[in-house]
């Protein structure tokens, strides 16, 4: 189980690391998040591999529109 926590953190810091985001252009952070966007839109964000283990990890719908609201507004702010 470790090996494929480690495995999928690996890979989630080669597509988005917060560590980096200062360093990332402004055209980078308007597409990473635009993408997330469409992942929580489409329902595949939070992943249901992390929710299957953390039940109240998912998002009600006036959240999912929320957490889009807000990360609309920083994309659309940049």
């Amino acid at each position: 189980m470790a090996w494929f926590l480690e495995d999928h953190i690996v890979k989630g810091k080669s597509e988005l690391n917060f560590s980096e985001w200062a360093d990332y252009s402004d055209r980078r952070k308007k597409s990473k998040l635009k993408s997330i966007i469409s992942q929580i839109e489409d329902d595949n964000m939070p992943l249901s591999s992390y929710t299957l283990i953390h039940k109240n990890a998912s998002f009600s719908e006036e959240e999912k529109k929320e957490v889009v609201t807000w990360l609309t507004e920083l994309k659309d702010n940049l």
